[in-house]
């Protein structure tokens, strides 16, 4: 079975993007991921923004994450993100405000559904609640749906096919994925894209970043490392 899911590699542990972050990224930018992006807590400002321009000119899709629940930080996080020259914004509590800056920008905004606390995040609720926050977010302009399935409480595996399966929009699965396991379960749930950070710095792949990155897109491909 070919798995058209893109990884994207985040640059971040423990939901903050890592010190190093623009040494990382020149270390395995020539490895098989297309799409990348971090957190937008842990670095400055002025290096958010030449790092996404770096990645950029690499011919990278980028993203930035914000893990608030505020509106006002929120906001923040969509002037960032637009500063930026973000291609997506994900995360975030779905807003009017943070939506019309996206919006307004052409930046694709993939907000967080559900009930999100903590900082690492960790998602509650049903899935029902779940896909009918989706489909309103959607119907409002939202590109697509940012899921913290590996941070539900409840079956992440389960929640994760059942929302993908029936929400009309794409689906980012973000958060723990840190295992051959879960990307087999990946796998079979085919959304359109899922992040890895601090299970590669954690050498959940194996001990190198490049080539752990390369081995989980070839998993994606074909099943296996």
């Amino acid at each position: 079975m070919k798995n058209t899911s893109e990884l994207i590699v985040m640059l971040t542990y423990n939901d903050c993007t890592v010190p190093n972050a623009a040494e990382v990224f020149e270390q395995c930018r020539e490895t098989r991921a297309r799409c990348w992006g971090f957190k937008e807590q842990g670095i400055p400002f002025s290096e958010m923004q030449a790092l996404f321009a770096r990645m950029k000119a690499c011919g990278k899709t980028t993203f930035l994450e914000v893990v608030s629940y505020t509106e006002e930080e929120c906001l923040r996080g969509a002037q960032t993100a637009a500063a930026c020259g973000c291609d997506y914004l994900m995360g975030t509590l779905f807003f009017d405000s943070v939506n019309a800056i996206c919006r307004k920008n052409g930046v694709r905004y993939m907000p967080f559904v559900g009930q999100v606390t903590g900082r690492p995040s960790v998602l509650h609720g049903t899935a029902e609640e779940m896909i009918r926050q989706a489909q309103r977010c959607l119907a409002k302009g939202a590109y697509g749906i940012d899921l913290l399935g590996y941070r539900y409480t409840g079956n992440g595996a389960a929640l994760n096919r059942a929302f993908t399966a029936a929400v009309p929009g794409p689906v980012c699965i973000a958060g723990s994925v840190n295992s051959y396991a879960r990307l087999e379960e990946l796998r079979q749930t085919a959304p359109a894209y899922f992040t890895i950070g601090s299970a590669f710095f954690d050498h959940a792949f194996g001990q190198d970043i490049p080539a752990q990155i390369d081995a989980v897109c070839r998993f994606m491909e074909v099943g296996h490392a």
